[in-house]
């Protein structure tokens, strides 16, 4: 169930803590500088039209008041050329009372600004003009701005507006996200804490400098920790007072059921009766040690890891339990010229996990075929047998409890069970691969080597 609720856990889409903050802080804050920059915007234009509408203005009435002081009246368009006029220079035209041209500007069009004068403000193709009131001859002065030059003292005043906004647009990207990763290192310190243990590690947390919010996590992180601690121990211990207790009871029984058997010669039926009522005490101990190998594996006897050398226990685990007539012995262990075999585990349960495999191997393959132990490179081990070829759909079914392959040779369906158990709180690999319907039965082990990071 741990293993499915990981895997459901890894299906999910990951996500960030820190970049979602940095990304939803700077989301507010470009919306709000977005908002206020639009703002911005807007008055420097309504204050820069402003500004040059009212110096048109003021242009045009003091040239109303030189025309004032004209002692004559022209007869023809003149034109007033000064130096250093421009493209960007003010224009203006004076006309008569009659519509008619009598002095302009040398930048200015021929024409009139506009073709019906009034007092006020007008817009031409090219210009922004302004018209001032007729003074008393009937003259009318009407001053223009080139619309280019007013876009670009407009554009230029916004720019000189929201361009310091722009420039720190990254300051304040770099600044948020340097706040937000030094705001959230303790929960990264908690996390590093927490990773690096393993699922193996149920010793406390140590202390760390975590904010309040952080702390409570800790404490309650601590506490859950040392319950899980009690409970696996009071469980370890329960199983083996149960495990001694059932032992001797069954030990004395079969003792005395083999006392009574070989007192019973002189009776072939009574002695044939006392062997079986043996066998089956054999049988139904053997069936509550697997029992109680299943209670220890189920409570988590593998989640405590240490650095181990695999070879001494299967070298151990050979001698007890090779007892075949095969030349050479019943079970072949191939190291391949290795002296140590270092890996990531608990020794009891690494002997539990291949006792019931080699007596898994011993029990259901053929007599006369030995097993194999391979050790490959990166942690691989392999136990092979001769057997049967079994279906997939069997083979997918026999690390279930009580799950059998259909032999008919007597077994408690549980070793293959406690085998991935086992693997499983170990975080080693546990699989039966298809051997190619060439009649031998594989379990591939992948454990986490010692040496490896």
């Amino acid at each position: 169930m741990a293993q499915d609720a990981g895997q459901g856990c890894r299906g999910m889409r990951s996500w960030s803590l820190t970049s979602r903050l940095v990304g939803g802080v700077l989301a507010v804050v470009l919306g709000c500088l977005v908002l206020l920059d639009a703002g911005l915007v807007g008055f420097t234009r309504f204050e820069v039209t402003e500004r040059l509408d009212n110096s048109l203005q003021e242009v045009s009435e003091r040239l109303q008041s030189v025309i004032t002081l004209l002692p004559r009246t022209p007869q023809r368009s003149d034109i007033a050329w000064l130096p250093g006029v421009g493209p960007r220079t003010l224009a203006y035209q004076i006309i008569a009372a009659d519509g008619r041209m009598i002095l302009r500007s040398q930048n200015a069009p021929e024409q009139v600004f506009v073709s019906d004068p009034q007092t006020g403000f007008a817009d031409s193709t090219r210009f922004r003009v302004y018209v001032a009131p007729p003074t008393s001859q009937g003259y009318r002065v009407l001053v223009g701005e080139p619309v280019f030059h007013r876009r670009e003292a407009v554009r230029r005043a916004i720019l000189l507006s929201i361009g310091p906004t722009l420039f720190l647009l990254p300051v304040m990207w770099f600044l948020i996200r340097w706040i937000i990763r030094r705001g959230m290192r303790p929960l990264e310190q908690l996390q590093a804490a927490m990773q690096s243990r393993g699922s193996g590690d149920l010793s406390p947390i140590p202390p760390l400098n975590l904010p309040i919010e952080l702390a409570s996590i800790q404490n309650a992180a601590n506490t859950l920790l040392a319950r899980l601690e009690d409970a696996l121990t009071a469980e370890r211990a329960f199983a083996a007072s149960a495990a001694h207790e059932l032992r001797n009871p069954l030990a004395a029984l079969q003792a005395q059921a083999q006392i009574l058997a070989g007192s019973l010669h002189h009776d072939p039926k009574a002695r044939q009766r006392a062997d079986l009522i043996v066998s089956r005490i054999q049988g139904f101990g053997k069936m509550v040690e697997k029992i109680l190998q299943f209670s220890r594996a189920s409570s988590g006897v593998a989640f405590r890891r240490t650095k181990l050398d695999l070879l001494p226990v299967l070298e151990l685990l050979c001698r007890d339990l090779d007892k075949g007539e095969t030349p050479g012995g019943r079970i072949r262990l191939l190291r391949q010229d290795c002296e140590t075999y270092p890996v990531w585990g608990d020794l009891d349960a690494v002997g539990i996990l291949f006792r019931n495999l080699l007596e898994n191997a011993l029990l259901y393959g053929t007599p006369i075929t030995p097993v194999d132990i391979l050790l490959g490179a990166n942690g691989v081990v392999e136990i092979r047998n001769a057997c049967t070829p079994l279906p997939a759909e069997v083979r997918a079914r026999l690390s279930r409890p009580f799950v059998r392959g259909g032999s008919a040779k007597p077994g408690s369906g549980l070793g293959l069970t406690i085998a991935r158990l086992i693997t499983r709180q170990m975080e080693a690999g546990f699989a039966i691969p298809d051997a190619g319907g060439e009649g031998t039965f594989i379990v591939r082990l992948s454990f986490r080597q010692a040496g490896a990071a």
